[in-house]
């Protein structure tokens, strides 16, 4: 059994280079793209506001909206909007070179909103997961395809390092043939959180397990059948689907997805482990960075055997989206995930909710 010795950090970041994993950098010398934020009703808004602010390099934030007055009084405080402008949704698409919008609006809205943005010709930050009308989302993806716009889900794994180091391990068959995923990603819901989320036919799998699943599908594409199973544990006091699990069946691959808002300890529990016919990937907790990596061969940079990885943490939950993001905005490349990859995620986690899917 190894474990990466001090410092950790620059040893890993070797390892990334000695795979191929990209290394990001402030992209010096380009313009400050001109950004904006509509809603501050997500859960994530705020998160992503900060990312793009704290990347002053890349982005200039130049407003942002939020139609209702209460929302805006219910700011957090703090320096997260302090000295940006309250616009309307139309003097904020007005802005002259204006590139990109972050939508960050409750989950009813982010299609339309993002569908109206693309409109105006702007790339789109979209926070998860979508609302849950399937045919709006796939039109609103297949817009921006045909407009050569970019739609950025904020699927926040995708960027994290370990997944990052998972990704690669696969692409490079150092697991062999993917046989089991094993994920989950709970929490203990307040009274406030189910209230809002028993409105959702989907419940909590719907709100949070697309993280999982869009892991899951940049692994293996799109699964052969959706087995969901979703249990209230508090009816009939509320009607939250609160205990939730999917199998996603795959030729040679099941994979089980948990989502348990009524876990004290879903924090510390959530994790995503890989089983493969030459080895295993675990990561737990979901965003330590923490990895055990156990092989039956060689590959890549490591042994045949059991390896203990502290992946670096990043400096920000969301700044690998907004740096990938900009590399694409600014026309130095494609972003990694298409709109057949988030058509299908979106797809899948309404399957894996329980929530029937047209094929209109």
């Amino acid at each position: 059994m190894t474990a990466f010795p001090a410092p950790s950090r620059r040893r890993f970041l070797a390892v990334l280079g000695a795979a191929g994993i990209p290394l990001r950098n402030s992209h010096a010398g380009e313009t400050p793209i001109l950004a904006g934020q509509i809603g501050v009703r997500h859960p994530h808004a705020a998160g992503k506001m900060e990312a793009m602010r704290k990347l002053n390099d890349l982005f200039r934030v130049v407003g942002v909206v939020e139609p209702d007055v209460q929302s805006r009084a219910n700011v957090s405080p703090g320096k997260v909007y302090e000295g940006l402008p309250w616009m309307t949704e139309a003097e904020l698409l007005a802005v002259p070179g204006l590139k990109m919008v972050a939508v960050e609006t409750r989950m009813e809205n982010l299609e339309a909103t993002a569908t109206r943005v693309l409109a105006a010709g702007k790339h789109v930050h979209l926070d998860k997961p979508g609302w849950e009308d399937h045919a709006a989302f796939r039109k609103m993806r297949r817009m921006a395809e045909q407009a050569g716009l970019t739609v950025q889900m904020g699927y926040m794994l995708r960027y994290n390092p370990a997944f990052e180091l998972l990704f690669k391990a696969h692409k490079e068959g150092w697991l062999g043939d993917i046989l089991e995923i094993d994920a989950s990603m709970g929490k203990l819901a307040s009274v406030g959180m189910r209230v809002e989320l028993g409105r959702l036919q989907g419940g909590g799998m719907f709100e949070l397990a697309g993280h999982l699943i869009d892991a899951v599908l940049t692994l293996l594409g799109p699964p052969d059948q959706v087995i969901s199973q979703n249990r209230r544990t508090r009816a009939p006091e509320d009607s939250f689907a609160d205990n939730q699990l999917a199998v996603l069946a795959y030729p040679k691959a099941l994979v089980t997805i948990r989502c348990n808002h009524a876990d004290p300890f879903g924090g510390p529990r959530r994790r995503f482990m890989v089983t493969g016919s030459k080895g295993t990937f675990e990561i737990a907790p979901l965003e330590s960075g923490k990895v055990r990596l156990s092989l039956d061969h060689d590959a890549g940079v490591y042994a045949k055997g059991i390896h203990e990885i502290q992946c670096p943490l990043p400096g920000g939950r969301y700044d690998g989206d907004f740096t990938d993001l900009a590399k694409v905005v600014h026309g130095g490349k494609s972003l990694a995930w298409n709109a057949d990859h988030d058509i299908a995620v979106h797809e899948t986690l309404l399957r894996a909710s329980g929530v029937p899917v047209s094929d209109g």
